[in-house]
C-alpha cells in the first residue's frame, strides 16, 4: 500500500594505578578516521578509568606514561592528580590500543569510592578518551571511530527489538545528523554532545547483533541534500503532522518540511496529561530569562500549520509576557511538557495541560517510522518520506554543509 493511501485512511486518527613514564613518544594521532568527536560531560571534576590492558596517558607535548591498573584522575588547581601525582598540563589522552576504556565520570569530588569489581555506573567506549581543561572542570571527549559511534547511538534512541528496518533508519539519521555536526565543529572542542542535545550516546551498552548488523548494512551512508548532509533532526512520536523547522527553530530548510504521520498511534507518549505548580513554573521561567510576577492567566495566541501551540500569552501581576511553546517547554522541562501539541485544560495553583506527541515533531518520527517499517517500507524510502527532496549517498563523498542561520536547536 501507498504511503498516500495509508494516510487517506486514518486521518480519523489526527490529533492534534601505577604510572611508567617513557619518555616523549610519537603517539598516534586521537583520530581514527573516520572519527568523531563525542563529548562525554563537561565540568568533570575527577574520573577514573579501568581498561584489562595499559592505559597510555600522553600530555599536549607528546610526553607518554603507561599505567597497568585503574587510573584516577582528578582536577586540583591548576594541576591534574594522575594516580595521586600532579601534572601541570590543561590535556591528556588516555588510550589502550584497540581495547575499550571503562569509565566512572563525577562532576563533584564527593563521589563513593567504587568497590572492586563494581561496574555499576561504569561506561564502556572504544577509541580514546581526550581531557582538555576548561575552566575549573574537564570536557570529557570520546574520539571514536563514527561506525562504532553510531552502533552507540541507535540502541540508546530506539528499543533494540524493533524491526530492522527501522534500526537502519536511525543509524543512517544518526550517523547523517553527527557529520553535519563535525563538519560545521571545527572551532570547537568536541563535534556532537552524547546527551539529547544532540543525541543520546552510551557506548557499548545495549549494543547486539540486531543493532550491529543495522550499523553495518548501512555503513558510511547519509542522508544528503544537494550533495551535503542533512541537518537530520528525528523525535519520538509526532501525532498528526510533522513540523517545519522554521515553525520551531527559525530555520528554513528545505527537507524538514512538514509531512503527514499518522503511523504512530501506538507511541505511549500519543496522548499525555501533565500537570505543574504554577510557583514552580514562575521561578522556572525567570531562570530561562522570562521574568514574570504572579501568573494569572495563561493562553495561546498562536498555533503552527501542524496546529501546536507556536506563542502564548502569560498574564501575570506585573503585566503580561509572550513566550513560545517551546520556550515554555525548555523552561518546565521536556519531560513535562513533551511536546507543544497541547491544549490548557485548567489553571488554579496548578497549569494542567493534555496534549500529543513527544519532541519538537521536526523531521523522523521514530515511532511512525517504526510502522512503517512493520508494513515492509525499506529503510531508503521512509528516510525519503521524513526528509523530502533528499537522496542516500556515502558519506566520503560528500560536501559540506552550508552554515545555519540560526542556532542549532534542542531537543
Amino acid at each position: 500500500m501507498a504511503l498516500s493511501q495509508i494516510i487517506a485512511t486514518r486521518r480519523w486518527a489526527f490529533v492534534l594505578g601505577l604510572g611508567v613514564w617513557v619518555g616523549s613518544i610519537a603517539m598516534p594521532e586521537a583520530e581514527a578516521a573516520p572519527s568523531i568527536r563525542v563529548l562525554l560531560a563537561p565540568d568533570v571534576q575527577q574520573l577514573e578509568v579501568l581498561s584489562d590492558q595499559p592505559i597510555w596517558v600522553t600530555d599536549r607535548h607528546n610526553e607518554a606514561w603507561s599505567y597497568r591498573s585503574a587510573l584516577q584522575i582528578k582536577v586540583r588547581g591548576r594541576a591534574l592528580i594522575v594516580n595521586g601525582k600532579p601534572v601541570v598540563t590543561d590535556q591528556l589522552t588516555l588510550r589502550a590500543g584497540n581495547h575499550d576504556l571503562k569509565l566512572w565520570i563525577t562532576k563533584n569530588s564527593t563521589r563513593a569510592v567504587r568497590h572492586a569489581g563494581d561496574e555499576k555506573g561504569a561506561l564502556q567506549v572504544s577509541g580514546a578518551i581526550k581531557l582538555i581543561r576548561r575552566g575549573k572542570g574537564l570536557h570529557v571527549v570520546n574520539y571514536v571511530d563514527l561506525e562504532e559511534y553510531v552502533k552507540g547511538v541507535v540502541p540508546a534512541e530506539v528499543n533494540s527489538t524493533w524491526h530492522l528496518e527501522m534500526l537502519k533508519v536511525q543509524a543512517v539519521a544518526a550517523r547523517t545528523y553527527a557529520l553535519y555536526q563535525q563538519m560545521l565543529s571545527a572551532t570547537r572542542d568536541y563535534d556532537v554532545a552524547a546527551g539529547t542535545q544532540d543525541q543520546v550516546y552510551r557506548g557499548r551498552q545495549g549494543l547486539d547483533a540486531r543493532v550491529a548488523q543495522a550499523v553495518e548494512s548501512t555503513r558510511g551512508l547519509v542522508v544528503t541534500h544537494k550533495g551535503a548532509p542533512i541537518y537530520a533532526a528525528f523525535s519520538s512520536t509526532a501525532a498528526g503532522v510533522t513540523e517545519d523547522a522554521m515553525n520551531v527553530w527559525s530555520m528554513d530548510l528545505p527537507y524538514l518540511k512538514g509531512v503527514e504521520c499518522p503511523f504512530d498511534l501506538e507511541s505511549p507518549f500519543y496522548q499525555w496529561k501533565t500537570s505543574i505548580k504554577l510557583d514552580v513554573l514562575e521561578k522556572n521561567l525567570g531562570k530561562h530569562g522570562f521574568a514574570v510576577g504572579t501568573i494569572q492567566s495563561i493562553s495561546p495566541v498562536a498555533y503552527s500549520r501542524a496546529g501546536r501551540v507556536a506563542t502564548l500569552r502569560i498574564v501575570h501581576s506585573e503585566g503580561e509576557r509572550i513566550v513560545r511553546g517551546e520556550d515554555l517547554r525548555r523552561a518546565v522541562g521536556y519531560t513535562i511538557v513533551p511536546s507543544t501539541q497541547f491544549t490548557i485544560e485548567s489553571i488554579g495553583e496548578e497549569l494542567i495541560l493534555s496534549g500529543y506527541g513527544a519532541g519538537h515533531a521536526v523531521g523522523l518520527c521514530q515511532w511512525g517510522a517504526k510502522e512503517l517499517a512493520e508494513l515492509g517500507y525499506s529503510f531508503a524510502s521512509i528516510l525519503r518520506y521524513y526528509y523530502p527532496g533528499t537522496e542516500l549517498q556515502d558519506a566520503s563523498l560528500t560536501q559540506a554543509p552550508p552554515m545555519p542561520h540560526a542556532l542549532l536547536p534542542p531537543p
